[in-house]
């Protein structure tokens, strides 16, 4: 069983922020399909039912958890194109396929846009991912991912507040899906890998270190010791953001952090580098739809049962 390190996934997860999700519930009948797109990110949760990959998903690792024992075991080539109730999946896009149920199946749809800085996990993570037993890896997720999706939700009133807690409940279940697989066995030996690029990571590294610092393209290039013109080029295909955006959005994550820790506004504004407090405020309200205040007090709103 290849072993991660917890601070490599800990940096993978953190870097992970959902920008906007829907969750449908969808129940298949016999001979019905869905499809499932090649550009955009889904996760599938089974909430009932047996569903299969057409074509097949492939062969990769499969984790099988004797309940009565706790006991979790790894195997390096499997059947994923067979899912069955509590499974999950997540496809990064890339290619498109159809999941076909044996009888009926219920599963939740969650469609998901990414941020600029989550764009990355494309470059550490597989097209698709699938977790057997995800309800007996991680029974919390896997309850509140059972309990989201709606039928038709252009059909149901919003309530205040709603898409911002539907977006943090569907980050809750899409990194714990990627924790599941990647603690468990079926990441790669080595896994994460960065972007798999050694002069790249160390300006990431050098990002996520220094989020307040006066990054400029120049000074970045510099860290990763290419020209302006190649690194702005090369950043952007291998991160799916020019490196500004990739800057502000780790500001953001790491300003959403230091918000939840109780930090003063103007502490954290100091601390990431704006000139002022308003300025750090619009660029806050501007990256995450609300202001820092406002985004605190919904941040702190008691769990949902």
């Amino acid at each position: 069983m290849a072993m991660v390190d917890s601070d490599a996934l800990t940096q993978v997860l953190s870097s992970v922020d959902v920008r906007m999700s829907v969750a449908r519930r969808i129940e298949l009948e016999p001979a019905a399909v869905l499809p499932i797109s090649s550009t955009a990110v889904t996760l599938v949760y089974v909430a009932e039912g047996i569903v299969r990959g057409h074509p097949p998903l492939g062969a990769g690792c499969r984790l099988d958890v004797d309940r009565s024992s706790q006991q979790i075991s790894a195997t390096a080539k499997g059947d994923r194109s067979r899912l069955v109730t509590g499974d999950a999946l997540i496809t990064l896009g890339g290619r498109q396929f159809l999941l076909e149920p044996d009888a009926s199946a219920s599963l939740v749809v969650f469609e998901l846009e990414l941020s600029d800085t989550a764009r990355g996990l494309a470059t550490v993570l597989p097209d698709v991912i699938t977790v057997t037993d995800f309800v007996g890896l991680e029974p919390a997720a896997a309850a509140l991912a059972a309990n989201m999706g709606m039928d038709d939700p252009a059909a149901c009133a919003l309530r205040s507040g709603d898409p911002v807690i539907c977006r943090m409940m569907a980050t809750t279940v899409l990194l714990s899906v990627i924790r599941a697989w990647a603690e468990n066995g079926c990441a790669p030996e080595g896994w994460p890998a960065g972007a798999k690029d050694p002069f790249l990571d160390r300006v990431v590294e050098a990002i996520h270190e220094q989020p307040g610092r006066d990054w400029t393209v120049e000074l970045l290039a510099s860290v990763g010791a290419m020209s302006r013109s190649v690194f702005a080029a090369r950043f952007r295909a291998t991160l799916g953001s020019t490196p500004g955006s990739y800057v502000t959005e780790v500001r953001m994550n790491t300003a959403k952090r230091m918000l939840e820790s109780g930090l003063p506004v103007s502490a954290i504004a100091r601390e990431l580098g704006y000139a002022s407090d308003e300025g750090f405020s619009r660029a806050f309200r501007r990256s995450v739809g609300m202001p820092p205040s406002m985004w605190r007090q919904t941040h702190s709103a008691p769990a949902l049962a």
